[in-house]
């Protein structure tokens, strides 16, 4: 039996039961959403297209977590509580295996972040997969780019490095033994978003973003937004016991502009040091400082002997 969009719809995507701050959700011409008193939307969309940002070879249930994660790594970042999203997909055929698989994993990650799915389209043609986000935050208490300050003490979250060695693997640049090619690719293909953490830096943290470019790149965004310079300790970035094990150039890429990582880099007063370890402890992931805000501009790399260094790295762009 062939199965039709409305069909494919009903059946992998439409959830029965009332879900929070969705009034009216999947089956109407647009979704209506109960926004909470002295709380601001935060929205952001992000797309992923097969042979860009996935390999064809990719288990569903790992995209339809990839999906969702990268898009949650932004409400984190912007230290939002996730509410609803909205799925545009487009399919090469409606292959019903493939849709069970991928709404598996979409919606076990959203389940776990209690967030909704409140709409969207499905199409025929290459395989795309776009989606929308929308969080909270208490007005005017959003993370953002744009407010780190002098003196402030640059932290990252997790482990860098993980998903661009496993791309190299994928590549046929480096092998992998069979449980650190797993691990990378892990890494690679089911990032956690840091949401818990996001939410825990909020009033906390003067300024954040998540790494999905690469550390430079994204590190990058802030200063510039914020008008300010870094010093950066480059073997300071936190790695895998498997990264650590490459040789140091390959250690530098994957950590400095390998991106896909969906880690947070934030900034904090250096006096809130140990307020900054405690919101880790308190979301359950580890959290490094790398660096220093400081007045003058440009980013100054440093090795582990203190002695300043031009990686000579780029962070990933679309268009280049």
């Amino acid at each position: 039996m062939s199965l039709g969009e409305f069909d494919l719809i009903r059946r992998f995507f439409q959830r029965p039961g009332a879900q929070p701050g969705v009034a009216v959700g999947i089956g109407d011409d647009c979704a209506v959403l109960t926004p909470t008193p002295g709380q601001q939307w935060l929205v952001s969309s992000d797309m992923l297209v097969e042979g860009r940002h996935f390999l064809p070879t990719v288990n569903p249930a790992h995209l339809g977590h990839k999906a969702l994660a990268v898009n949650l790594s932004d409400l984190a970042a912007c230290g939002a509580t996730p509410r609803a999203f909205f799925l545009a997909l487009a399919l090469p055929r409606a292959d019903a295996a493939w849709c069970e698989t991928f709404a598996h994993g979409l919606f076990e990650l959203a389940d776990r972040h209690g967030i909704a799915l409140a709409g969207g389209d499905t199409t025929a043609g290459p395989l795309n997969i776009c989606i929308t986000v929308m969080g909270e935050a208490p007005t005017g208490q959003a993370l953002l780019r744009s407010g780190a300050q002098v003196g402030d003490e640059i932290w990252v979250s997790g482990q860098l490095g993980d998903a661009r060695l496993a791309l190299e693997a994928f590549r046929g640049t480096l092998s992998l033994p069979g449980e650190g090619f797993a691990q990378a690719r892990q890494a690679m293909e089911c990032p956690q978003p840091r949401v818990a953490l996001g939410l825990a830096l909020r009033g906390l943290a003067t300024a954040a973003i998540d790494v999905s470019d690469g550390f430079l790149g994204d590190l990058g965004h802030v200063l510039a937004a914020s008008g300010v310079g870094a010093t950066l300790q480059a073997e300071a970035l936190p790695r895998s016991a498997l990264l650590a094990a490459q040789p140091l150039a390959l250690q530098r890429l994957c950590t400095l502009a390998g991106g896909d990582d969906y880690e947070l880099v934030f900034t904090a007063p250096a006096a809130r040091h140990a307020a900054v370890r405690a919101a880790g402890q308190s979301a359950g992931v580890t959290v490094t400082p790398v660096g220093r805000i400081e007045a003058e501009p440009g980013l100054r790399v440093l090795d582990a002997a203190g002695q300043a260094f031009e990686p000579g790295l780029q962070s990933f762009d679309h268009f280049k």
